[in-house]
């Protein structure tokens, strides 16, 4: 799924074959194509403009053939190991698929990408429990789970099939990801530029998972911050460009500090805001996985003049309560 390795384009079509051939379909013509980006964009004469949206054989046969002869293994499976490795292995590759894959298919066809519904018909996480640790005991539902295993490894998840026609393409050529979360999931992230490039030029900007516009990253500003509509992508371009940055751009005032008696060795910072509104500007009680400490801003009631009443606030509290923390996450 990760793999910036072009296609091995016979493997791919082999094991994509005997997909179709299992759902009773002819093995398809295939096209291949250098990104997602116009998989489904670039059409062939007759070709639906529905491709991708109709598989019915390859849509309902082949699922339903890779989970019903190993439904009488999911007990099994569902004892230890197989609760383990669906902790260690099956979550954290779905999670994976959804911080890594989602994102660049709604990039290039928005919500509607068929190919979101057809990996989740699959199973993705699933795939190496069946193919490789082989709790299964069926033969054929084992040759169907070992052709999927051998189209990911061949091409990764970036295929769409259609009756007589699948479209294939070459995985990115770049791709810079990190380690998230409490079972090592991996999410897209560059600091100074695309994190996802294919070989056709289609980059895609990420910051700790979200996408971004590309200013976010090469040329953050507060005009551009104070322009954006999107509060996620706000948050990412103030991280980007740095809360001391960003205050010191935007002209914002600095009203008090206070020690944060829930994170001690740092302080609080209030800050005075238009349309009376103040920004508090705390660090992270927990430690990044990087070993930093994140810093980041809440926006609270224009009426809060003192830092700790402001913290209070956010957490529900009164300042006498929030006062006597001894560590906040």
């Amino acid at each position: 799924m990760l793999s910036t390795t072009p296609a091995d384009r016979p493997a791919a079509e082999a094991a994509i074959s005997l997909l179709y051939e299992s759902a009773g379909l002819s093995p398809p013509r295939f096209r291949w194509v250098s990104s997602p980006l116009i998989a489904l964009t670039t059409g062939e004469p007759g070709l639906s403009d529905q491709l991708g949206q109709r598989w019915r054989g390859l849509d309902g046969t082949v699922p339903q053939a890779l989970w019903s002869d190993v439904a009488a293994d999911l007990p099994r499976a569902a004892q230890m190991p197989g609760r383990l490795f669906e902790m260690w292995v099956a979550t954290p590759l779905l999670s994976s698929w959804s911080n890594y894959v989602q994102p660049i298919l709604d990039a290039a066809h928005g919500r509607r990408s068929p190919l979101l519904q057809w990996n989740t018909r699959f199973g993705i996480g699933w795939i190496p429990a069946w193919s490789d640790v082989r709790y299964g005991r069926h033969p054929r539902s084992m040759r169907l789970w070992d052709a999927l295993a051998a189209t990911v490894r061949a091409c990764g998840p970036w295929w769409w099939p259609d009756e007589r026609l699948c479209i294939v393409s070459d995985p990115p050529e770049t791709l810079l990801m990190e380690t998230a979360g409490d079972h090592d999931e991996m999410r897209p992230h560059c600091a100074d530029g695309p994190a996802v490039r294919f070989r056709d030029g289609w980059e895609l900007y990420f910051w700790h998972g979200t996408r971004v516009p590309e200013w976010v990253i090469t040329d953050p500003t507060a005009a551009a911050i104070d322009r954006e509509s999107n509060v996620e992508v706000r948050r990412c371009a103030i991280e980007r460009l740095g809360w001391p940055a960003y205050l010191e751009q935007a002209g914002m005032r600095l009203m008090a500090t206070a020690p944060d008696p829930g994170n001690p060795g740092f302080d609080l910072l209030l800050y005075d805001l238009p349309r009376n509104e103040r920004v508090l500007v705390a660090v992270n009680g927990s430690v990044e996985r990087d070993g930093t400490r994140r810093r980041y801003g809440l926006t609270v009631p224009g009426h809060l003049d003192d830092p700790l009443a402001a913290a209070a606030w956010t957490y529900g509290l009164s300042r006498a309560q929030y006062s006597q923390l001894l560590h906040r996450t």
